[in-house]
């Protein structure tokens, strides 16, 4: 069985995203993957080095430079004639031209796998997590995304894969890129981030979440994330939502403070290694999923164990 990988990447770097991916399509069979964009070299060469790759496709096409769905998906769509299955991260990218691809080849998707249980056999998440279903799909062709926190990520060396290019990208006319606004941050990636500490609406304002959060997330070079609460009161942008319509997290050590744990918010980081939730509120859901649970006003209990660390 032939996969393959969507390779999320900026052109220049590719993304930890991909690794996780990777893993579970050699589950299925032989991995190829497939790098669409412009000026995309080094990724295909950083692609080629990845445990388990055979084989990496390199589109490097100006129509590709945003990889924009409508002019991936026929692209791909073509390739998968000599493909059984194609898998993408379960993230922003991969969520906007798996579906796509899906659509061209008139089978049906199978989203956020959590596990391969045979080569058509796969579990997933329903109910914001709260139960785990097994899909078995009759389709010839299988279009997959994968759950990232799920699976291991595979070796970024180890791997010598041929690397090929491959030509029938082109601008479908359909959709053009206007603009970004990417948030930089000397912070690990909250995808990426080993520690990660999140704040919730408790904290009341953005002057508070800075004054509390960011000395705390400083001195343990975390990742700083927020619950949608937070975000949708501006206490911080909405990249740093955590939970189950924003990014899906497993540091090895989740902080949360002044979160009180509602389901959407467990469902993008309950697979953390370790919990640590803060919250005075003592019959708060995240007490239910925790490692570690202090009762307490987070204006006290935080400083402190700032000032501890």
């Amino acid at each position: 069985m032939k996969t393959l990988v969507l390779v999320e990447h900026d052109n220049t770097d590719m993304k930890d995203a991909t690794l996780a991916v990777v893993t579970a399509a050699s589950q299925l069979g032989e991995v190829h993957a497939l790098v669409l964009g412009s000026g995309c070299g080094s990724v295909g060469e950083q692609a080629a080095k990845v445990a388990g790759v055979t084989t990496v496709h390199v589109a490097d096409d100006a129509s590709l430079a945003n990889q924009l769905p409508e002019n991936a998906a026929p692209l791909i769509a073509t390739l998968m004639e000599s493909h059984d299955a194609f898998l993408a991260p379960a993230t922003t990218t991969g969520k906007n031209i798996a579906p796509r691809v899906a659509a061209l080849l008139d089978v049906m998707q199978i989203s956020d796998i959590l596990s391969v249980e045979s080569e058509d056999t796969f579990t997933r998440p329903i109910y914001a997590g709260n139960a785990i279903a097994t899909v078995t799909t009759s389709d010839a062709k299988k279009v997959i995304t994968v759950r990232g926190t799920a699976f291991d990520k595979a070796a970024t060396e180890g791997g010598s894969a041929s690397v090929e290019g491959v030509t029938g990208a082109g601008d479908a006319g359909l959709s053009s890129f206007v603009s970004e606004e990417i948030a930089k941050s000397e912070r690990p990636e909250l995808t990426s981030a080993k520690i990660i500490v999140s704040g919730g609406r408790a904290l009341g304002s953005s002057e508070k979440f800075e004054e509390v959060i960011t000395p705390l997330a400083d001195k343990l070079g975390a990742g700083i994330g927020a619950s949608r609460a937070a975000v949708d009161a501006g206490y911080v942008p909405n990249d740093y939502q955590v939970g189950q319509t924003g990014k899906i997290v497993a540091p090895e050590v989740y902080i949360a403070i002044g979160i009180s744990g509602a389901i959407q918010h467990l469902a993008g980081m309950k697979d953390s290694k370790t919990i640590v939730a803060i919250n005075k509120d003592e019959d708060a859901p995240i007490f239910q999923v925790a490692d570690i649970g202090l009762v307490a006003d987070l204006f006290d209990a935080v400083p402190e164990l700032t000032g501890k660390v």
